[in-house]
C-alpha cells in the first residue's frame, strides 16, 4: 500500500457551550482535516485543532507546515515502512507538532487498514471501553456548579474543573461545585498555568484543608517552570500532572527523572501524533509513572486516535477525550463511539473512520 497523495481541508463545527480556559475563550472547533490516498484505494485520515496559545500552531502554519514541508516526505512511502515514514514527518520541519500529529494519525489509520485491525489491539489491546472526565469552563463560580450539577446528571463521575483565571475566586468556586454535586464524584483542577508556585502551594493546601478531595492538580504553574512544578509537587499531598510542560518524550523524560510531577498527560497535538505518543508511554511504564489522555478541543478524527491508544495501554489510567460530547453536532462517520462518559474504540481497521461531512477542501 502506497501513499499516492495528500489533501487538506478545513471543518466547523459549533460547540454546546462556550469553552473558558485561563488561557483562552472558544465556541466552536475549527480544525485541520489530512486525507491520505494511496494506490490500492484506501484513505487515511488525520486531524488538526489550531490551539496557537498552547502549541504555538496556527491555521495557516498548520496547513503551510504540511503542504509545503510533511506531504513531500510521506508521498510516495510505502505504509509498510512505518518507521522511516515517522522519522521523515519529524524530520520535515522543525516543531510544528499539531501538523505533525495530523499526518501521523492519517499514517497510522491507513497501517491499520493494511493489518486490517483496529489500532488499539495492534497495540496491546488492554481494554475495549474507556470512562472521560468532562471540562467544567472558568466561569462565575455559580454557572461552574449549574454545570457540574448538569454534567453529573449526565452520568459522568469525573470532572475536569479549570481554574487560573482568577485565582482569588479559584476556592470559591472549588467550595460551590463540591456542595453541589456532593462526594461522589471525582474533582480534577486544571490551573493552565494560572499559579505562581508558592501561590499554588497555598491555594491546594487551602483545598485540602477545606476537605474538598481533589483527584489531582494539573499544571498549577507556567510549562516552562519545572522547578516551580516540583516545589508545588513536593509540598502538597494532592498529586500534581504536568500538561503544558510534556510535549516531546524527552519532556517526558526529564519530568518523570527529576519527580516534578506525579503524573503526565500525554495530548497528540503536544507530542506530534501516536509514534512520540507511544514512546511517552513506554518511557512511563519503565519509570513507573502513571499518564493520562487528554486532547485540546478536537473532533472526533484526533481523538479517536486518542482513545485507541488509551484503550491499548495499562498505563494510561486517566482519560480526558472529551472534545466530542462537547460539540453540538458530529461530522464523523464511524471512528470511536462516544455515549457520553462512556467511550469505546470502533473494531473496524485503523481507525474506523468511514468520512467525513461538511469538510471544505483546500
Amino acid at each position: 500500500m502506497r501513499i499516492t497523495g495528500l489533501r487538506m481541508g478545513r471543518i466547523s463545527v459549533p460547540l454546546k457551550k462556550p469553552f473558558k480556559t485561563a488561557l483562552r475563550s472558544v465556541e466552536s472547533v475549527e480544525d485541520v482535516i489530512v486525507e491520505l490516498s494511496t494506490d490500492s484505494g484506501e484513505v487515511g485520515y488525520g486531524e488538526a485543532p489550531p490551539t496557537g496559545v498552547i502549541t504555538g500552531d496556527t491555521t495557516g502554519a498548520i496547513v503551510g507546515a504540511i503542504g509545503d514541508h510533511i506531504a513531500k516526505a510521506v508521498v510516495g512511502m510505502d505504509v509498510d515502512e512505518l518507521e522511516e515514514i515517522m522519522s521523515r514527518i519529524d524530520g520535515a520541519v522543525v516543531h510544528n507538532t499539531s501538523a505533525k500529529a495530523a499526518v501521523d494519525i492519517a499514517v497510522y489509520d491507513l497501517f491499520g487498514r493494511l493489518r486490517g485491525a483496529p489500532l488499539y489491539k495492534l497495540w496491546g489491546g488492554y481494554r475495549k471501553e474507556i470512562v472521560t472526565d468532562i471540562t467544567i469552563s472558568a466561569n462565575d463560580p455559580e454557572t461552574m456548579a449549574r454545570d457540574s450539577a448538569e454534567a453529573v446528571a449526565l452520568g459522568y463521575r469525573t470532572l475536569k474543573i479549570k481554574l487560573g483565571k482568577d485565582p482569588a475566586r479559584d476556592i470559591e468556586r472549588i467550595k460551590l461545585i463540591r456542595e453541589r454535586i456532593g462526594h461522589e464524584v471525582e474533582i480534577r483542577v486544571d490551573a493552565n498555568q494560572g499559579w505562581r508556585p508558592k501561590e499554588a502551594v497555598r491555594l491546594i493546601r487551602r483545598m485540602e484543608d477545606a476537605g474538598l478531595s481533589l483527584e489531582l492538580v494539573e499544571q498549577p504553574v507556567p510549562a516552562h517552570d519545572l522547578e516551580g512544578l516540583k516545589h508545588v509537587t513536593d509540598n502538597v499531598s494532592v498529586p500534581v500532572m504536568a500538561d503544558e510542560s510534556a510535549f516531546s518524550p524527552r519532556d517526558a523524560l526529564k519530568i518523570m527523572q527529576s519527580r516534578a510531577a506525579d503524573i503526565v498527560n500525554i495530548k497528540l497535538m503536544k507530542a506530534g501524533g501516536l509514534h512520540n505518543a507511544l514512546r511517552i508511554c513506554s518511557i512511563a511504564e519503565v519509570s513507573g509513572v502513571e499518564c493520562m489522555i487528554g486532547c485540546m478541543l478536537e473532533a472526533k478524527v484526533s481523538v479517536t486516535a486518542a482513545v485507541h491508544l488509551a484503550a491499548a495501554k495499562k498505563v494510561i489510567t486517566k482519560v480526558d477525550l472529551d472534545g466530542p460530547v462537547l460539540c453540538r453536532e458530529d461530522p464523523i462517520d464511524g471512528g470511536a463511539v462516544f455515549a457520553e462518559s462512556l467511550v469505546r474504540p470502533n473494531e473496524a481497521p485503523g481507525l474506523g473512520i468511514t468520512g467525513i461531512r461538511g469538510v471544505r477542501w483546500l
